[in-house]
């Protein structure tokens, strides 16, 4: 067994850029990549696609998920304790309110390059 703390990755993860969202990969393995975001208020993710099955948790914060509903794009308001489950190529994206940070914890299934 391999306990893992999304909370403390999600508070440790690094940006790349100070304009863009933090990140870090929690566990990486043949059949699943867990990765952590950390959003700025204000920040987002832009809507994006993946080949893989994404499920999101909200660990902290609130904010807005993007997604699709009957192949149009919604977005659906966001707290601590929601989930979200994408198909293989639905839309999917994320952003932080202006007035609070928000924690993610997507799950992603198959790896990514595992197909």
């Amino acid at each position: 067994m391999t306990r893992l703390d999304a909370m403390h990755a999600a508070r440790d993860a690094v940006s790349a850029h100070p304009d863009r969202p933090a990140t870090a990969i929690v566990h990486d393995v043949a059949d699943a990549r867990l990765v952590v975001f950390r959003l700025a208020a204000g920040q987002t993710v832009a809507p994006h696609r993946s080949t893989s099955t994404v499920l999101l948790a909200v660990l902290a914060g609130a904010g807005v998920l993007s997604g699709e509903e009957d192949g149009a794009p919604v977005e659906r308001p966001c707290v601590a304790g929601d989930m979200v489950a994408y198909a293989p190529s639905e839309l999917h994206g994320m952003r932080a309110d202006r007035g609070e940070e928000l924690l993610l914890l997507a799950t992603i299934t198959p790896r990514p390059g595992a197909r």
